[in-house]
């Protein structure tokens, strides 16, 4: 459901604020600063996401977690289109979400919201588990399949460059 007012509400903010602003500066100088925010609103989010892709190769370069990095990337994307849709309130939005102290603490909100159960980093190990029943047989095994002779006459066989 709010959900749903989201969807209604910020549409109606959008107009009510651009219903403002064109009754104050005029309608050219309310589009002019629409295009205005979008092309520096791309400027910054191309400036902060590549100093957000240099903190995850960094994360994954230490072996670190790269949950931050990852959310500040995700934070920047989402900002960079609400800097392109056409708004006040939507570039207000991304405007905030460009800066790192409001990711940090969206983050944090964020953090304190959601339970992660597992993380794990690397190879996953293989486990040994013990087979449970009296119908299974514990057993080993040596494949005994014919090398394949080939089909066609004059065919000598795979070259060599790849495993069969």
């Amino acid at each position: 459901m709010w959900l749903f007012a989201l969807f209604v509400a910020v549409p109606l903010i959008e107009i009510a604020l651009f219903i403002q602003v064109g009754g104050a500066i005029g309608l050219w100088p309310t589009l002019a600063v629409v295009v205005v925010t979008a092309i520096l609103g791309t400027s910054l989010v191309r400036a902060q996401g590549a100093l957000a892709m240099s903190q995850l190769r960094d994360s994954f370069g230490q072996l670190n977690d790269p949950t931050e990095p990852l959310a500040h990337g995700a934070m920047i994307l989402f900002s960079g289109a609400l800097l392109l849709t056409p708004g006040f309130f939507t570039d207000a939005i991304g405007f905030a979400l460009l800066i790192p102290p409001v990711r940090s603490a969206v983050f944090k909100y964020l953090k304190s919201r959601v339970k992660v159960q597992s993380f794990t980093m690397g190879a996953e190990q293989e486990t040994y588990r013990q087979p449970q029943g009296d119908d299974v047989i514990d057993g080993d095994f040596t494949d005994v399949t014919p090398d394949k002779k080939p089909t066609h006459p004059g065919v000598q066989g795979p070259s060599g460059w790849t495993k069969h």
